[in-house]
């Protein structure tokens, strides 16, 4: 097993169906660290799922109640976090994932990879609630324009998972930390 000596954690950022909470199941087992979803915790302590917290509360209140979600996610330690898709769009969110030399990862994959994704995860999609009123590849599409600016601006690294099993992206991921924390990260 990997260790790190330092306290830190990993944040998955990246648009939906781009592997963040499979590849860090699978990250966290290999670090023995704990597995967190940041949606999951918010719909635990808010009892509905994020489609229903957007429908009856609004975004702007979403997006509140996921900044405190994120900062306190952030004072732990030896956490691999997976976040949803818009985690970016708040500087707050930004600087919470970074502080403390947490590495931020972005899982990224084309619009094709993402659709089908989406139509084999169709139980999960109840979950989530429409991000436009416009159809699903239009979506992606201006939400992607929207928000990859700010991933590229969030992440130390960045990891396309089109062509790549959970094992191999965990595989980069810890090689990136072992170059980028040498002397802290501990085979």
């Amino acid at each position: 097993m990997d260790k790190i000596s330092r306290p830190m954690n990993i944040f998955l950022i990246g648009y939906r169906c781009t592997g963040k909470t499979t590849v860090g199941r699978r990250l966290a087992h290999k670090l023995e660290w704990q597995f967190m979803d940041s949606d999951v915790i918010l719909m635990a302590k808010h009892g509905m799922t994020v489609a229903d917290m957007v429908s009856r509360l609004g975004w702007e209140e979403f997006r509140s109640r996921e900044k405190i979600v994120i900062r306190e996610l952030g004072e732990m330690d030896g956490v691999v976090v997976a976040t949803g898709g818009g985690v970016v769009l708040d500087p707050d969110n930004v600087d919470s994932m970074k502080k403390s030399g947490h590495a931020v990862i972005w899982l990224t994959a084309d619009i094709e990879t993402i659709m089908a994704r989406m139509g084999q995860d169709a139980e999960n999609e109840k979950l989530r609630p429409a991000l436009t009123d416009r159809p699903i590849e239009t979506e992606i599409v201006e939400t992607l324009a929207q928000r990859t600016p700010l991933y590229q601006s969030a992440m130390n690294l960045r990891i396309e998972t089109d062509h790549c099993s959970a094992e191999q992206i965990c595989c980069k991921i810890l090689n990136h930390l072992r170059k980028s924390y040498a002397g802290k990260f501990i085979r």
